[in-house]
């Protein structure tokens, strides 16, 4: 991490109004804040970590599982959201959350994780569009901005089909 960072480390019960700020100031609207809050409650295993700085949560990002129907065997997580105060971003936070939120991913025993986002953005951390893998987003989005990253090199060369994300995500 370069010098001047904000430390990263796992969410606590005491950071939620923090965390809910971040979000709602990130997207200006209460709509990602309240998905990572039906998302902490629902789903599992979920992994949320904050950005802090001098004591202030400053960044979050979520991982919560999502499914490939049919590939019961594939543990994938999705990567949402990850928000950043508007202050504090373009200044590495947001790829200082990624990152350690993969790692995270790995260390959970993911095989793999998938991100409906900016086609300029995650390809620095081994996102590539999921449709190189034959893998679609439930969603009707263009493919360049649904990607996958394999954390276990071929794990996804058999998968096929539209990933499933979480109830909630309908909500949005």
């Amino acid at each position: 991490m370069r010098a001047g960072l904000p430390g990263i480390r796992p969410e606590i019960e005491d950071d939620a109004a923090a965390v809910r700020a971040v979000n709602e100031a990130a997207f200006d609207s209460p709509a990602e804040a309240n998905l990572v809050a039906v998302l902490r409650e629902q789903a599992r295993p979920v992994i949320s970590l904050v950005a802090e700085d001098a004591g202030e949560v400053v960044g979050h990002i979520l991982f919560s599982p999502v499914t490939l129907p049919g590939h019961p065997e594939l543990h994938i997580m999705g990567l949402a959201p990850m928000a950043v105060l508007p202050k504090h971003q373009r200044r590495g936070v947001g790829s200082a959350l990624v990152r350690a939120g993969i790692e995270k991913c790995e260390k959970l025993g993911a095989s793999a994780v998938v991100v409906l986002g900016h086609p300029e953005y995650y390809p620095r951390f081994g996102f590539v569009p999921a449709a190189r893998f034959g893998i679609g987003c439930e969603y009707d989005v263009p493919e360049e901005v649904f990607m996958a990253l394999e954390l276990r090199a071929g794990h996804l060369a058999d998968a096929a089909g539209k990933v499933r994300y979480h109830a909630a995500f309908g909500d949005v």
